[in-house]
């Protein structure tokens, strides 16, 4: 089986070309994990897949915890649905950093999430992010791990954000807790 291409690397104009844009959702009825990142970068808008910059460990989290049989690229996010798996996001607008999204975007962005959620019904959301958790939900001392409550139907996890960028979790640290979501769900 051959590898599968990376599409070429977006080009400067390309990314700013992304600013605001956004991209689809990865969803399902009935998944067993829907994971919702904080909202598209520059890189993933402007080649219309999730977590797409290269150095970011969502990819390589998702296979060594055991949720993927391989590691996938960022192109072949439509496999996820047959694995039982989504992405969205919180905020579906595009930006370089999560840093310029407003706390009023942020929880406006977890009610439309909460709408998919109760639409789709996953067994888990699992917010990739706990910082931006803590602002969406209004839940201040939330930390890593499983939360109280329920979205609809889903019970819901909170991961921490996969950015390369994040230098309070390694990669192998960042995979023990995908492997910590995976085995709750089953």
């Amino acid at each position: 089986m051959t590898a599968p291409t990376r599409p070429p690397r977006p080009t400067a104009a390309d990314l700013a070309a992304a600013r605001d844009s956004t991209i689809p959702d990865i969803i399902a009825p009935g998944l067993r994990v829907l994971f919702a990142g904080i909202n598209p970068g520059l890189y993933s808008a402007a080649t219309g897949y999730h977590f797409a910059r290269p150095g970011n460990r969502f990819w390589p989290a998702l296979h060594q915890s055991g949720f993927t049989p391989r590691q996938l690229q960022p192109s072949e996010q439509g496999q996820l649905p047959g694995l039982g798996l989504g992405i969205t996001n919180i905020a579906a607008r595009a930006t370089a950093r999560a840093a310029e999204l407003s706390p009023a975007e942020l929880r406006a962005g977890a009610e439309v999430l909460t709408a998919k959620v109760t639409e789709s019904a996953p067994h888990w959301l699992a917010v990739v992010g706990v910082t931006a958790y803590r602002t969406a939900f209004g839940q201040p001392d939330a930390v890593v791990g499983a939360q109280p409550g329920r979205i609809g139907p889903a019970r819901l996890w909170v991961l921490p954000n996969p950015s390369g960028l994040n230098a309070h979790y390694s990669a192998a640290a960042l995979a023990a807790e995908f492997a910590r979501l995976r085995e709750a769900a089953g």
